[in-house]
């Protein structure tokens, strides 16, 4: 049985964990053309234009935790970093893990598509994500659009120090080849709660301080630090 208007604010609201007061935007962010076309008589719009708006907030929202995460990071790099965790395939995602596309109102045909395969959709999930962040940046700025990234985007950032390559490796290398010399890592910060702990880690090289990175554990953080010392070293050298 289809749901109820009301029943989809409010289980998007659950699931997003931030209050969404505005519901037509709420719900506006959850249509798709293709059910406006199929029901002309609808009086709510679709959600291109939520979308654009959503877009663009995200893309502030991941830069500053970007600039938090990797304060050394240059901007070619953090460019890079960004570029992985703001897109179709990672919105797609947190949009399966939200159970976005249950909540969506569909045309027929887009909703068989959905069912039977939410891999051939991912432009649709990823385009209903965007549109929901827009719902949240209306009502809530940019702190809780800052919040919906940290709980949803979690899986993409954990991906930039994960991503198929170790980087305190390639590092490992690359000094070794260069200077001879092997990177060490320092702890030279630890906040938060025993629960939930970030650590802040300084690479050395000799007696030059390079990278920094901030981790859930040293690992993550080390991992971070030493990306972002690559970026250093990689640097094309200005004309």
């Amino acid at each position: 049985m289809a749901l109820a208007p009301d029943e989809r604010w409010r289980l998007l609201e659950e699931r997003l964990g931030c209050l969404l007061p505005d519901r037509e935007a709420a719900l506006t962010a959850l249509t798709h053309k293709s059910f406006l076309n199929e029901h002309p008589g609808e009086r709510q719009d679709h959600n291109e234009r939520l979308e654009f708006i959503g877009d663009a907030a995200l893309q502030l929202a991941v830069t500053h935790r970007l600039n938090e995460r990797f304060p050394e990071a240059r901007e070619g790099e953090l460019s890079r970093m960004r570029s992985l965790v703001v897109g179709t395939g990672s919105f797609a995602d947190a949009a399966r893990r939200l159970g976005l596309g249950q909540l969506m109102f569909l045309g027929r045909g887009e909703r068989r598509r959905l069912d039977k395969d939410e891999g051939t959709v991912v432009d649709l999930l990823a385009d209903a994500f965007e549109a929901v962040v827009a719902a949240v940046y209306l009502s809530g700025g940019l702190p809780a659009v800052l919040g919906v990234v940290d709980r949803h985007l979690g899986p993409a950032f954990d991906g930039l120090v994960n991503r198929s390559l170790d980087h305190k490796t390639r590092l490992q290398q690359l000094t070794h080849g260069r200077m001879k010399l092997s990177p060490r890592y320092e702890v030279v910060a630890e906040t938060g709660p025993d629960h939930g702990k970030q650590f802040e880690v300084e690479v050395r090289i000799g007696d030059q301080v390079y990278g920094r990175g901030v981790g859930r554990s040293k690992k993550d953080a080390e991992q971070a630090a030493a990306l972002v010392t690559l970026g250093m070293l990689e640097q094309p050298p200005s004309a």
